[in-house]
Formats: C-alpha cells, structure tokens, sequence
C-alpha cells in the first residue's frame, strides 16, 4: 500500500498564520520532515504520535542532504504512510518544493502542494514594510540570496536590478548581503537608497535593523545579524516606524 506525500508551507512563522490546511495534515501525519525555519512555537507542537526527522540545515552544516531527504520521504510513503514535508514559508519559493515533487512524481506516489504565506511578504508587512505602494514602488523582485553554487554563471542581473524603481526582497541573502549591496552599488544603485533587514519572521524574538545601502554590509555585521532574515531594499523602507506597534504581532497571534 501506497501512503502519500505532503508539501507544505508553515508560513512565516508562528501558529497565527499557519493555514487550516496546513495544521490539519500536521496533526494526521505519519512522519514529519522539519527544518528550522517553521519556528519553535510550531514544531514544539507536533504531534507526539508522527516520526519527526530533522532536515535543517544550520549554516554549512546539514543535518540531512537534499537527495536523502527525498530519498526518505520517497521510502516511508511506499511504507503506507502519510508524510508531511513542512517547509517554511511557500514550498515552491526558494524553498526547493519544485525538486521534491520532481522526485515524489518519478516514484509514482501521490503527492499534494499546501501553499504557505511566504514570508517575502508577510515578514516586511509585519512590521509597517509594505513591499508595494502607489507612491513608492509599482512592483517588487524577490531574489535568493544563495544561488545554487554549481550554476556555470550566475542567474541575476544585477545592472537591471539596480536600476529598477520598484522593491527588492531577498531571502537567504544574509551571509552574502556585503556582496548583494557590492553588486546594486557597482551597477548604480543610490548608496542612500533604505534598507531594512528583518531577522526571524513572525517569531517572538523578531528584530529590525535598517541603514542605508551603502553601509548595511558592515551594519549587519556589527548588529550580528544571523539567518533567518528577510531584507528588503527601495524606497518602501522610509514607511518603517519603530515607535509604533507591530502590523502583524510576534507569534502571528492575530
């Protein structure tokens, strides 16, 4: 007997906005393939009952590598049972859901997309950023920050990038923000132009530094900015008022 496979997306953390779907899979899950980035508030609450295995990846070191997470999953739904792959975010943004359900497909299991909130867009709202506004920006690029290093030459086009008036958000991008500003800077970008880094999503322990991006390199560094973080760079930034409360509350509690 054939189980099937779950893809699916935590949102940006905490339980406020973790989708219906979402939480109902969790809680009829056989196994449970977690990584860091769904937070603490949501993987200290799955079931006691479901296989948990850790996927994280902690920097340079990962606790499993992509082909054996696939490997496994593959291997416990052709046990019968029902796996929930949970991902931070959306799965199908930077979140590597594409290759998974490439490799649940080839093996003929049954698998199902659960679209999470990404947090492109819900972590910058959270805390006043809207990522598009009539008055500063008409459209918005999400970028990763950690291009797959195998790739003969780099996927974006930093002269384009820096000369567009509308919102940049990259996520994965903090270990390598001194060379995304480096890269906006050389083709043109306003040294001036605000950025805002926004680390931990909707977690308690969330934190917002902004600076200009000529300076955020070093900023970052000083403040010790460590992943998970969100940065997004345009003019939408100068909307961020830390004197007020937060948009969307730490935790998601709406």
């Amino acid at each position: 007997m054939t189980g099937k496979v779950y893809l699916v997306g935590s949102g940006p953390g905490g339980t406020g906005l973790l989708t219906q779907r979402a939480a109902d899979l969790i809680a009829s899950a056989d196994v449970i393939f977690y990584d860091q980035l769904p937070g603490e508030e949501i993987l200290s609450a799955l079931p006691e009952k479901a296989e948990k295995i850790d996927c994280g990846k902690y920097g340079s070191h990962h606790t499993l590598e992509q082909r054996e997470i696939e490997n496994m999953m593959v291997d416990r739904a052709k046990q019968g049972r029902v796996v929930v792959r949970l991902k931070g975010g959306d799965p199908f943004l930077f979140g590597r859901g594409g290759e998974e359900l490439e490799t649940v497909r080839a093996a003929g299991i049954p698998v199902e997309m659960v679209p999470g909130i990404s947090s492109a867009l819900a972590v910058p709202a959270s805390v006043g950023i809207p990522v598009t506004h009539r008055k500063y920006a008409s459209q918005v690029t999400i970028l990763t920050g950690h291009e797959d290093p195998a790739k003969p030459a780099p996927a974006l086009d930093w002269k384009l990038l820096a000369q567009s008036r509308g919102t940049i958000v990259i996520l994965m991008g903090v270990a390598n923000l001194p060379n995304i500003a480096k890269a906006l800077l050389t083709n043109g970008k306003s040294p001036d132009t605000p950025v805002a880094i926004i680390e931990r999503g909707l977690r308690r322990d969330r934190r917002v530094t902004t600076g200009p991006l000529a300076g955020i390199g070093d900023l970052a560094t000083t403040a010790g900015i460590k992943p998970p973080a969100v940065i997004v760079i345009g003019d939408v930034v100068r909307l961020y008022n830390p004197a007020q409360p937060d948009l969307i509350p730490p935790g998601g509690d709406l």
